[in-house]
């Protein structure tokens, strides 16, 4: 009978020929099992571009590495390109980006070519985001004296501008982000352009912020400043301390000149007068009256703000005369001529153009040649204007004031020149040989003889006078240097240039020597010929040369 075999651990002699063969299976495994691991790693290791507290965007590269070779963006509903470059793993706009834009960013990248196989060589990548925007909380503000301006932002700041009206902005970088900024201010009321930005790189809106002294009263703060200088195309803005609509009571302030623009509602607490047309006008004075019980910071006779619009320049004053052939000279501008637009015109009358001058006629007298003086407000630049004032209407005073500069304005914009010409007329005075010499546009049309005052009544006074009254006929009434009283109905063609004295026509035996109570007498025939070459704005020149 057998006896029963032992039990025996391990492999038994069929067994052992699979070992080598189970080791060689497990070697070959491992490198597949582990190239697996690590694709799937790759696959599953996304590459991003994410949000940024500094920068436009920041970058996240997938597991294994990838090479960037791409990098652009582009800005603004237009998506204008935008230069940026890449710092480590966050891009940076080259420049300043305005806030409140729709910037997209874009990223393409390369992975190495060992695990490309697994998630492909290229990759783009894409953000769009808007940059942040940092408001003022509250644009209105009351103070007690000597506080500071609190000003708060809906996001925190890093970069911090400020600046009173018609000043440049002043600004200011934080290390970090600021939800608040203090300010002193340089008044007990008044208005500042402020302007916060989150990041270092952003252009921030400006905003305006108003203060006001703490109290129940309504207050209204003018930009520009009452007192302070208006371009004729300027706008005024008030800005109350209270709604509108409870400060004024329904009443839009009144404006000096009047029928120059109109009001528009920027908000619940401010208004603006935009002026139309020309404008205020050069040389006007400004007013705006606000209801009673309403201070205006900076007012004369609160509640009334004035501003003034500078005069046009004399030069640029002669430069449209002698456009609009008012004057014996022309002018030619150095550059390009001033556009023909008002704003355009009016910004060359308080700031001329250089340019040159030359006579219109090559005979023309010596002695108006010598009156002539570029830049000089003298007897024959207001006697241009005079000439002016009558053709269009206007009252004649030789006078540049607000209504002559609108209406020569217009008149050069329409090109309405002067079509009568130029006269000049010379009256010799002296004991004997008196006589007159009427030139015009270039041309001797008449010359004779004359008669001026007596000594006894103080002679015919001598000077440059512009023709200032024309009439065809009038009653010259007056005293005698014996104390007697004339009465002289009909005198005709009579030109008033100065006082009293006038050219026109007179009935003597004889003329050229002193006869007169101060005017030119003249033949009634060579007064009839002179007449017609001496309206308004003539100049007559009394010499004894």
């Amino acid at each position: 009978m057998s006896q029963p075999q032992p039990l025996t651990l391990g492999p038994g002699p069929s067994d052992r020929r699979w070992v080598p063969r189970i080791v060689a299976l497990t070697a070959l495994a491992l490198p597949v099992i582990a190239a697996v691991v690590v694709g799937v790693l790759i696959t599953t290791s996304t590459p991003a571009l994410r949000s940024s507290p500094t920068a436009l965007a920041g970058l996240t590269l997938p597991f294994g590495g990838a090479r960037v070779t791409h990098v652009a963006a582009v800005v603004g509903r237009e998506q204008k390109n935008l230069p940026v470059r890449l710092v480590g793993d966050e891009v940076w706009p080259v420049g300043t980006v305005g806030a409140g834009q729709p910037v997209t960013v874009v990223v393409t990248l390369r992975r190495p070519g060992w695990n490309a196989w697994f998630a492909g060589a290229d990759t783009k990548l894409t953000l769009t985001e808007t940059t942040p925007v940092a408001r003022l909380t509250n644009s209105y503000l009351t103070l007690a004296k000597g506080e500071p301006l609190q000003l708060h932002f809906t996001a925190p700041v890093r970069v911090f501008a400020d600046a009173v009206s018609g000043a440049a902005l002043r600004t200011r970088r934080f290390r970090t982000p600021r939800a608040s900024v203090a300010v002193t201010p340089n008044a007990s009321a008044g208005t500042l352009r402020v302007a916060g930005a989150p990041r270092t790189w952003e252009r921030p809106q400006v905003q305006t912020v108003s203060w006001f002294p703490a109290g129940s009263a309504a207050t209204a703060v003018a930009t520009p400043a009452p007192g302070s200088t208006l371009a004729p195309q300027s706008s005024i803005t008030l800005t109350f301390s209270t709604p509108v609509a409870k400060a004024l009571s329904g009443h839009l302030p009144a404006v000096t000149p009047s029928g120059v623009g109109s009001w528009r509602t920027l908000n619940s607490h401010a208004i603006q007068f935009v002026p139309s047309g020309y404008g205020y006008g050069l040389g006007a004075q400004v007013q705006v009256a606000l209801p009673a019980g309403v201070h205006l910071v900076g007012g004369t006779g609160d509640p009334v703000g004035t501003w003034s619009v500078p005069a046009g320049s004399t030069t640029r004053l002669q430069q449209l005369l002698a456009e609009l052939g008012y004057l014996p000279v022309s002018y030619t501008p150095a550059g390009a001529h001033v556009a023909g637009t008002v704003s355009a015109q009016e910004a060359a009358a308080i700031n001329p153009p250089s340019g040159h001058w030359a006579w219109r006629w090559p005979n023309t007298p010596a002695t108006l040649k010598a009156q002539w003086q570029p830049g000089a407000y003298n007897e024959i630049t207001k006697a241009a204007v005079m000439s002016f004032e009558n053709n269009q209407g206007l009252t004649v005073d030789g006078v540049d004031g607000p209504q002559v500069w609108k209406a020569l304005l217009a008149a050069d914009l329409a090109h309405q020149t002067n079509s009568f010409g130029y006269t000049f007329v010379f009256v010799h005075e002296a004991n004997s040989g008196e006589y007159e010499q009427t030139w015009h546009n270039g041309k001797i049309v008449t010359t004779g003889p004359v008669n001026t005052g007596v000594a006894a009544a103080g002679g015919t006074q001598t000077g440059v006078f512009a023709v200032f009254e024309h009439l065809p006929v009038t009653t010259m009434s007056g005293v005698n240097p014996n104390g007697t009283h004339y009465h002289d109905p009909g005198i005709p063609d009579v030109s008033y240039f100065n006082g009293g004295d006038a050219l026109h026509g007179f009935i003597r035996a004889s003329y050229g020597f002193p006869q007169s109570d101060g005017c030119v007498e003249m033949p009634f025939s060579e007064a009839a010929a002179v007449y017609p070459y001496t309206p308004i704005g003539t100049v007559v020149d009394v010499s004894t040369a």
